[in-house]
């Protein structure tokens, strides 16, 4: 058993501004009892502006959200997952990393993952996403083994690509992380249908935490994100739901559910294969 809070942050894009509002809720979490404590997509700076970007962001190395929140993990002797940093990433393009990091109680990097898929969409002739015209998409899927459970990480737009889930439970993952800044308009059609998804078909617990509201911009347009910052059990049911408020709220993490769940349906053993599709012509 395992005490995990979710981190709903609404973050503008000051990193200086975010840092000791994120480092804040997390100590709140240890004190609330937390062991595992994550925090959503972008947890260092929302923005819709590559100048701003560019102007704040830093390497890995040179991170300042990065090297405080691994000394909080480690004064607080918790495992923290950093939903994802947005990053400078030397890529000759000037594209940006979004990184996601998992913090021992050492403080240690234990493990990282950067997002595969890129959120390229049009929702409306208002609203247009094109996420790889600024990072660079990931190549490898990540898992990372703890004291607890065996995490399979991944952000936000992945969840859309459920054979990524498929892999990662079938090589062990017992909990998989969707940190995210979600669309309101996709939040409200998508997100709990497709992260109760992921759990159901995975026999996973699901944890996603989430950017929430309107984000302070001192460049470009302001974001807005959907929040409600999710906990799903193994079997499908949501154990947690932070609506649209920024704070911290905590779950029970079982782990002998997963066994449960897996016993019960186990699809992820039973695979068919097929040929196809066949085209047919009337």
């Amino acid at each position: 058993m395992i005490r995990a809070a979710l981190i709903q942050l609404s973050s503008s894009d000051d990193p200086a501004e975010n840092l000791p509002i994120v480092a804040e809720h997390i100590r709140k979490a240890k004190m609330e009892g937390a062991g595992f404590v994550l925090t959503p997509e972008v947890t260092n700076c929302v923005s819709s502006s590559r100048t701003r970007q560019n102007q704040v962001l830093r390497h890995q190395e040179d991170d300042m959200t990065l090297a405080e929140l691994r000394l909080v993990a480690q004064k607080n002797s918790i495992w923290l997952l950093i939903g994802s940093l947005a990053l400078k990433s030397g890529d000759p393009d000037g594209r940006f990393a979004n990184r996601s990091f998992l913090i021992g109680p050492n403080g240690g990097v234990m493990a990282s993952y950067d997002k595969i898929n890129m959120f390229d969409v049009d929702l409306s002739e208002k609203e247009t996403f094109r996420e790889s015209g600024g990072y660079r998409p990931g190549e490898k899927s990540v898992l990372c083994h703890t004291p607890f459970a065996i995490i399979g990480m991944t952000i936000c737009y992945d969840v859309r690509f459920p054979a990524l889930y498929r892999i990662l439970a079938q090589s062990g993952a017992g909990i998989l992380t969707i940190p995210s800044a979600f669309s309101p308009i996709t939040g409200h059609a998508h997100w709990e249908t497709l992260l109760r998804a992921r759990a159901i078909e995975t026999g996973s617990y699901i944890l996603a935490p989430a950017q929430t509201g309107i984000h302070k911009a001192s460049r470009g347009r302001q974001r807005e994100t959907y929040g409600h910052s999710l906990a799903v059990g193994p079997w499908g049911e949501v154990i947690a739901d932070m609506g649209g408020e920024t704070g911290v709220t905590l779950v029970h993490l079982d782990m002998a559910e997963v066994a449960k769940a897996r016993k019960r349906i186990s699809s992820l053993n039973c695979e068919s294969s097929f040929s196809g599709p066949q085209s047919s012509e009337s």
